[in-house]
């Protein structure tokens, strides 16, 4: 008799973990706060040991990712970029790859980039046992909740002009949560970049201006499957799960602004700082804050030395979190990292909490980039 309670009391506990996992498709045709939340972690170990304050700085194959007008230093050969990094004590992986190709005719850039994140291997245990209490551990499954973006960017000079940059994203997003639901979207990001002779980087990045959206498909069937029948305070059965009556999730516009400058001195030594700041139009716990906006500050150093060895700090996230006893309390994001480059392969660390989860994990990332112009 214990061993059949307590094998009750895995599955339940297996029904509230895919409960939660199912919770990810109760969508409505609202905006949502963290809807596409994961178009928002980043890439490049670089960028986040500058604290993501690079929407005006960036100039290579991952400015994909950070402000597409960047590609346009991408301008003698093809780049290839790639980065992957885990979450959760390696539960869930983040990958990203990019490739940026010049267009030598008419001094414009395109760009390619997938990314990929997901958890895999997720036990499903809602027929371990049967309406007789017998166990089969033959009828445990797995599945995968997984989200994809492509991304295909291209950026030129405006009228001409070499010191300002512009480029656009156009993204194709693919979300799964295994068998139970599949989304399709898409949506448009648009960057700016200036660039002056005295090495002063002006930027701005307008990601999702379409309201990026997702349509999702729901297999009823399999949801039915994850359903579960709790006796309300009344008596009367409540169900678990229930199918969502709408299936359009919308992505809120977001904008990010940034100014830097580099500093050349001692002949082989470069310093180059950027700040940055992130605005969202909802509310949220950022340092600046109101009804239908939100301001978060980042900022971002790299000393550097004979373009082959840098160091970087960067400050990001400004919160105010509320504690249990209802104070608010202001929490800072730090991030370090080195990068090393040598003959066009640049290989890059940072030790930063890349999903800005504010949960103080943080994670080891490492990224590789590499440019063919180094090798002909």
């Amino acid at each position: 008799m214990s061993f059949y309670i307590r094998n009750q009391t895995i599955l339940k506990k297996s029904l509230l973990i895919i409960s939660f996992v199912a919770s990810q498709f109760v969508f409505s045709q609202t905006t949502r706060k963290y809807s596409n939340e994961f178009l928002s972690i980043g890439a490049d170990a670089r960028s986040f040991a500058m604290g993501n304050a690079v929407v005006a700085n960036i100039g290579n194959a991952n400015a994909a990712y950070w402000n597409p007008a960047g590609l346009t230093e991408v301008n003698y050969d093809w780049e290839a970029s790639a980065m992957h990094a885990e979450y959760f004590q390696s539960i869930a992986k983040f990958d990203y790859a990019a490739v940026a190709i010049p267009l030598s005719e008419s001094n414009a850039t395109i760009a390619f980039s997938l990314m990929r994140f997901g958890v895999d291997d997720i036990l499903n245990t809602t027929e371990l046992i049967d309406n007789q209490g017998n166990i089969n551990y033959d009828k445990i499954s797995k599945f995968s909740s997984a989200d994809y973006a492509l991304t295909m960017s291209y950026a030129g000079n405006v009228f001409g002009n070499k010191d300002i940059q512009f480029g656009a994203n156009a993204k194709v997003v693919y979300r799964h949560i295994g068998k139970f639901a599949q989304g399709f979207g898409f949506g448009i990001d648009l960057g700016l970049q200036y660039r002056t002779d005295n090495k002063m980087y002006f930027g701005v990045m307008a990601r999702d201006i379409t309201t990026t959206f997702n349509a999702w498909s729901i297999n009823k069937e399999k949801v039915k499957e994850i359903s579960v029948d709790e006796p309300s305070n009344e008596g009367e059965p409540t169900i678990l799960n229930d199918l969502p009556g709408e299936n359009i999730e919308l992505t809120m516009p977001k904008l990010q602004f940034g100014v830097g400058k580099r500093f050349d001195f001692a002949e082989r030594w470069s310093l180059l700082g950027e700040v940055d700041m992130n605005v969202e139009f909802q509310q949220t716990n950022a340092a600046i804050s109101g009804k239908g906006f939100s301001i978060s500050p980042a900022i971002g150093v790299e000393l550097g030395y004979d373009e082959m060895v840098f160091v970087r700090g960067g400050l990001n996230n400004l919160q105010k979190i509320e504690q249990f006893d209802g104070k608010q309390k202001t929490q800072l994001q730090p991030n370090v990292g080195v990068g090393f480059k040598y003959k066009g392969i640049a290989i890059d660390y940072a030790l930063t909490n890349f999903g800005n989860s504010g949960l103080g994990l943080y994670s080891n990332i490492f990224s590789v980039r590499f440019e063919m112009d180094k090798w002909r």
